[in-house]
């Protein structure tokens, strides 16, 4: 049996991620129907399906602005991190 190559990466507009949304919200097509129509994986969109809900607040959790923040800030705190002044970082090994 030959193993299936693993699919390239792709990434998609906000604008194809909302028309997705709305076609598995008319409830005409289940969501795996409509990831096999658009050839896109299922959880992905059920991932899409999800945000959007807690988007509009119909569901606990972080929304897309508070995890583009969030995602800013560790990486401030990492780039943040790698500057360190070396004699600092190196003065609390001395004995």
């Amino acid at each position: 049996m030959e193993r299936k190559k693993p699919r390239q990466r792709r990434s998609f507009t906000p604008e194809f991620k909302t028309e997705i949304v709305e076609l598995c919200r008319r409830g005409d097509r289940s969501i795996g129907q409509v990831a096999k129509d658009f050839d896109l994986t299922e959880t992905n969109v059920r991932t899409w399906v999800r945000q959007a809900d807690i988007d509009q607040g119909e569901r606990p959790g972080l929304t897309s602005e508070e995890r583009d923040e969030l995602t800013k800030l560790r990486r401030e705190s990492f780039a943040s991190r790698g500057r360190r002044d070396p004699q600092a970082s190196d003065s609390f090994l001395r004995v």
